[in-house]
C-alpha cells in the first residue's frame, strides 16, 4: 500500500477493542423498497431500507443508521453497492430520492427544500424501532451538498457526516454565479439531467437534436424558447440564476449559502473533502476554516489532486500525480473506519493532523503510458489552513511581461487589450463538475485542440492570443513551493460600462522531448464581473476610462513550481464555458440582445502596480 494511503487510513484510530461489530463483514442484507417517507407538507419521499440479516430475518439489534439523499437514482448500481457493504458491516443504510425524481413524490427544485427535506427524513429514521437513534450522512457532490442543508437546521439526531466535494460555502461567488459571472456547468447540468429523467422518448431525441453545445452558441436562454422550457421546473431554476445578480435573500438562503448559517450548524463530527480540480474546492477550505473555529466537535480537511468525484483517481485532465495521490475504494472502507469510531466508538481526538493537501509538482515531467504529463507531488499534515510557514508574497506584473517581486517604477505602463464576446478564450481544464462532451476540469496544457470547445485552428497556444495577458517570472532557480490562498489585485479600466477580468495561475515547462513546445498547466483561475467589482449585493456600471482597483480570487492551490520552469499569471476577459460571456453593454445579467467589443487595460505603473500574492512556503 503506498504510504499516503497507508497514513491516511491510520489517521481514524479504529478503537478495535472498544468497537463491537453487529456481526461479520458480508453478512447477508434484507432490504425494503419505496418506504414513503411523509415531510412535514404531505409529499412522501420514497426510501430504500438495507438492514443487517442472519437467517433471513433482519437483526434485533438496534443499530446506528447511514443516510443517503441523492437526485441521481437511489437505485444506481454504484450507490446500491455501498448500501450492501455498510449494511453487511452492522449499519441500518437508508437511500433516499430526491422529491421529484424517481419514485419520490413532488416536484425538484434544485437546491432549494433540501434542508428541511433532510432534517425530516432524519427525524424519521431516528425514531426507527431497529436503529440506535444516531443517523450519519455521507455522499458525493449533490449528495454532499445536501447534507450540509440539513446540519444548518441542527437535526438532533444527525451524528457525524462526511461530506465530499459538496456543500458550498456560498453559490453567489462558486459553483453557481462566480463573482457576478454565471457558471455554464449549471445549465449543462440541467440538459444532462432532464435528459436522463424524462420518460419522454421526443423529449430525449429533441435533446438530443438541439444539445446544450449548440444552445451555448446563443445566449442567453430565453423563456419558454429553449429546449428546457419541456420542464417548467429546470427552466425557471436556471434563468433565474441566470438572471438574478445580486447578493440578496436569494443568494443567502440557507440552501445554497453556508457562510451566512455557521453559527447555526449542528456540532457534530465532519469530514470535508474537495480537490484542487474540484468545483467546491475553494468553497471546502472556507467551510473547512469557519466550521473549525466555531465546532467543538473535530473537523478535518483532506484536499487532493483531483477533479470533482475524482477521488480514487490518480490523474486530473492531461496530467498525472502519481499512485499516493488516489484513495482505493474510498467510498466503501475509508467511510466505514469514519462510522466505526464516531458511531461506535469512542469520540477520541485523532493522532494525526486536521489539514491534509496534496501537493503538486516534484515529478519528472515525462510522459506517462498513458499520454499524461508526470507531474507528481506528495502529501502535506497541519492543523490549521492556511500552513503556518506561509510567506504571502506580491508579484508584480512589468510593462515587458515580466513577473517579478520588485514594483514598477514607470509613472505610465499599461496594457490594452480588444475583447470581443463575439470570441471569448475557451475554457481549457479548471475547477468545475465534469460536463464532458462541452468541456472538461483538471490539469491541461493550455493550447488550442481538436476537442477543446470554441477553439480554432492553427490549434495555438492560449498565449499567442492578443486578448491574453500573460506575465511571467524568469526560469526559476530553485523549486519554488505556493500552497495556499491566491489574490490577484489588478488595476483597470475599459471603454465599455461593464465586462470582465479573468486571472489563471500557470505553471510553465521548459521544452523537453516529450514536450518540444513546453507544456503550461492550469492551476487555478478566477474571475470578476466588473459591475461587482466593489460590493456583491449592488451593481455599479464603469465610468469608461476611469481606472479602478479589481480583486480577483482564484480557488486556493499547491504546487511546487520546479527549478527551471516559470510562473505565470495570464489576465483576460473572457474563459468560456467554465463562465457565460459579458456582453460589454452593460444589460441586465442573462437578458442581454446585444455584444459589442471593449478595449480593456491593465495598468502596472509605480501608482498602479497590478499584482498577485503569491503563498510561498520556504524551502527547509
Amino acid at each position: 500500500m503506498p504510504e499516503i494511503k497507508r497514513l491516511f487510513l491510520a489517521a481514524i484510530p479504529l478503537l478495535i477493542c472498544g468497537i463491537a461489530h453487529a456481526q461479520a463483514p458480508n453478512q447477508a442484507v434484507q432490504t425494503e423498497a419505496n418506504l414513503m417517507i411523509p415531510m412535514r407538507d404531505g409529499v412522501r419521499l420514497a426510501t430504500d431500507i438495507y438492514r443487517p440479516a442472519n437467517n433471513g430475518e433482519p437483526l434485533a439489534e438496534r443499530l446506528p443508521v447511514l443516510l443517503q439523499r441523492t437526485p441521481y437514482d437511489k437505485t444506481g448500481e454504484r450507490l446500491v453497492d455501498s448500501a450492501m457493504f455498510f449494511a453487511s458491516h452492522g449499519y441500518v443504510v437508508v437511500l433516499q430520492d430526491h422529491r421529484g425524481l424517481y419514485a419520490s413524490e413532488g416536484v425538484f427544485t434544485k437546491y432549494i427544500g433540501e434542508g428541511q427535506d433532510g432534517f425530516d427524513t432524519i427525524g424519521y429514521l431516528g425514531d426507527l424501532a431497529y436503529g440506535d437513534g444516531q443517523v450519519g450522512m455521507w455522499g458525493t457532490s449533490y449528495a454532499a451538498h445536501v447534507q450540509a442543508n440539513a446540519a444548518k437546521l441542527r437535526p438532533p439526531n444527525l451524528k457525524t457526516m462526511v461530506l465530499n466535494m459538496g456543500g458550498m460555502s456560498n453559490g453567489w461567488d462558486h459553483k453557481v454565479r462566480n463573482h457576478g459571472a454565471f457558471e455554464i456547468q449549471q445549465l449543462t447540468w440541467a440538459f444532462r439531467q432532464l435528459a436522463v429523467e424524462t420518460d419522454d422518448p421526443v423529449v430525449r431525441k429533441m435533446l438530443e437534436l438541439d444539445t446544450v453545445n449548440n444552445w451555448l452558441t446563443v445566449m442567453p436562454l430565453r423563456k419558454g424558447l429553449n429546449p428546457l422550457s419541456v420542464a417548467p421546473n429546470f427552466e425557471d431554476f436556471i434563468l433565474e440564476m441566470m438572471t438574478h445578480g445580486d447578493y440578496d435573500e436569494y443568494w443567502k438562503h440557507p440552501d445554497v449559502n453556508w457562510v451566512e448559517h455557521y453559527d447555526d450548524t449542528i456540532d457534530v463530527p465532519m469530514l470535508l473533502i474537495s480537490g484542487w480540480y474540484d468545483s467546491y474546492g475553494g468553497g471546502t477550505i472556507q467551510n473547512y476554516n469557519e466550521l473549525s473555529q466555531r465546532l467543538d466537535s473535530p473537523v478535518f480537511l483532506l484536499m487532493g489532486p483531483w477533479t470533482h468525484s475524482g477521488n480514487t483517481r490518480s490523474y486530473a485532465g492531461d496530467v498525472e500525480f502519481g499512485d499516493d495521490a488516489s484513495i482505493d475504494d474510498f467510498r466503501k472502507e475509508f467511510h466505514l473506519r469514519w462510522f466505526d469510531n464516531f458511531l461506535k466508538g469512542a469520540r477520541d481526538e485523532y493522532a494525526r493532523a486536521k489539514v491534509e493537501i496534496f501537493v503538486m509538482g516534484t515529478g519528472d515531467g515525462l510522459r506517462n503510458k498513458d499520454g499524461r504529463l508526470n507531474h507528481g507531488g506528495f502529501w502535506k499534515y497541519s492543523d490549521v489552513w492556511p500552513l503556518p510557514e506561509t510567506e504571502f508574497t506580491p508579484y508584480y506584473f512589468h510593462a515587458d511581461g515580466s513577473l517579478q517581486t520588485s514594483r514598477p517604477n514607470s509613472d505610465d505602463s499599461a496594457t490594452t487589450y480588444t475583447f470581443d464576446p463575439q470570441k471569448p478564450v475557451p475554457t481549457i481544464g479548471g475547477s468545475f463538475s465534469s460536463t464532458s462532451p462541452v468541456f472538461e476540469p483538471g490539469a491541461y496544457d493550455q493550447r488550442e485542440a481538436a476537442g477543446v470547445f470554441g477553439a480554432q485552428k492553427p490549434w495555438l497556444p492560449l498565449k499567442a492570443r492578443s486578448d491574453v495577458l500573460v506575465f511571467q517570472t524568469a526560469p526559476l532557480a530553485t523549486d519554488v513551493e505556493v500552497t495556499g490562498p491566491i489574490t490577484v489585485q489588478l488595476y483597470v479600466s475599459s471603454t465599455a460600462v461593464d465586462t470582465d477580468f479573468t486571472a489563471k495561475l500557470v505553471d510553465v515547462y521548459p521544452p523537453s522531448q516529450d514536450y518540444p513546445g513546453g507544456y503550461e498547466m492550469n492551476l487555478t483561475d478566477g474571475i470578476v464581473r466588473a459591475r461587482y467589482r466593489d460590493r456583491p449585493d449592488r451593481q455599479g456600471l464603469m465610468q469608461p476610462g476611469r481606472i479602478y482597483e479589481i480583486t480577483v480570487t482564484p480557488f486556493p492551490t499547491a504546487n511546487v513550481f520546479k527549478k527551471g520552469h516559470r510562473i505565470r499569471i495570464d489576465i483576460s476577459s473572457s474563459n468560456f464555458p467554465r463562465f457565460d460571456v459579458n456582453p460589454n453593454t452593460g444589460e441586465p445579467l442573462g437578458l442581454h440582445r446585444r455584444t459589442i467589443s471593449a478595449d480593456n487595460t491593465l495598468y502596472h505603473d509605480a501608482d498602479h502596480p497590478s499584482h498577485v500574492i503569491l503563498p510561498i512556503i520556504p524551502a527547509h
